[in-house]
């Protein structure tokens, strides 16, 4: 609720702020201006709307979505850009609410329209199964959408697609480029999906073991893996019980698991405590939903990071 009352109050200021209620050119300089909530829109634009555009990318480097509230400025950007490119889902309630206040609001495109939605999925052995066990509880009614749809790079293309298609719309002067850029594009993702199925193809096993968040359901589902993990990918709390990590270290052993996986920015006590345990090793497996400050000023890219995980999902399941 907290969150809701701040944008309402950051509302109100945009809006005095411009009370006219028109909106600046979309294109300045040259550039139409893409704002993007999180990484992954703001390299699929920088991607596919190469030297035409401008992305500014909202979440800050190493911030996590469900904890983000845009500032004062971030709405204005919005407002005022050519486009905008966010993510959705229940960690990004507020673009609804934003959209709701402006009566000229801007185009927008939203990720997890792109692609047909998982739910997130409660899997045997994660935290929140046991601590509704202990207090006689059901899980939650009604559907919840895994949010993170860039983790499979298929589900990467069909959001390119759009967002092309978006362009081209927007900027018809632009389509040649775009369409070229995505043409491109498409060919690098295609690279990368067959390097994936390579992967699975010559593993040892079909189990991945999360020590952490798991917001990567999209992947396992796009190459047929299975997986255990000690919280959802969306999850608040990530305090595990004691049942939860004995959970992960019995599959482990059971299945002798090499290496237990963490993912970006995690504090990684709960793998090192398997790992200690078990025997097994350690590694990253980025899921390219946030970057470190370094990464975005060297200028990563969601392909270079997946790149890493064909790496790592090679070593998993070897």
């Amino acid at each position: 609720m907290r969150r809701f009352v701040t944008i309402l109050a950051l509302l109100g200021l945009l809006l005095s702020l411009s009370a006219c209620g028109t909106r600046e050119t979309e294109i300045k300089d040259g550039k139409l201006e893409i704002v993007c909530s999180v990484f992954p829109a703001y390299d699929f634009a920088r991607q596919i709307g190469g030297e035409r555009v401008r992305a500014r990318l909202l979440l800050p480097p190493g911030a996590e979505t469900h904890s983000f509230e845009p500032t004062a400025q971030d709405l204005i950007r919005i407002r005022n850009c050519g486009l905008f490119f966010y993510n959705g889902g229940e960690s990004e309630e507020w673009v609804e609410e934003l959209l709701e206040g402006q009566d000229a609001p801007p185009e927008t495109l939203c990720m997890l329209d792109c692609v047909d939605a998982l739910e997130e999925e409660i899997k045997e052995g994660m935290q929140q199964i046991f601590e509704e066990e202990a207090e006689g509880e059901e899980g939650e009614e009604g559907p919840e959408y895994d949010e993170h749809v860039w983790t499979s790079p298929v589900k990467a293309m069909e959001i390119c697609r759009a967002l092309c298609e978006d362009l081209c719309r927007i900027d018809p002067e632009g389509e040649t480029l775009y369409r070229s850029n995505l043409a491109a594009y498409e060919a690098k993702l295609a690279d990368l999906d067959s390097a994936f199925r390579r992967a699975v193809a010559q593993g040892q096993r079909e189990v991945l073991v999360f020590a952490d968040r798991f917001p990567v359901r999209y992947f396992v589902e796009e190459y047929g893996l299975d997986y255990y993990a000690a919280f959802p990918g969306c999850a608040d709390d990530t305090e595990p019980s004691a049942r939860t990590v004995a959970f992960l270290i019995d599959r482990v052993r059971e299945q002798r698991i090499p290496a237990v996986l963490t993912i970006e920015f995690s504090n990684e006590k709960m793998a090192d405590v398997i790992c200690e345990d078990t025997g097994c090793g350690k590694l990253r497996f980025h899921s390219c939903h946030t970057v470190s400050a370094e990464d975005l000023e060297q200028g990563v890219t969601y392909l270079d990071l997946m790149w890493q995980n064909v790496e790592t999902v090679k070593e998993a399941l070897g």
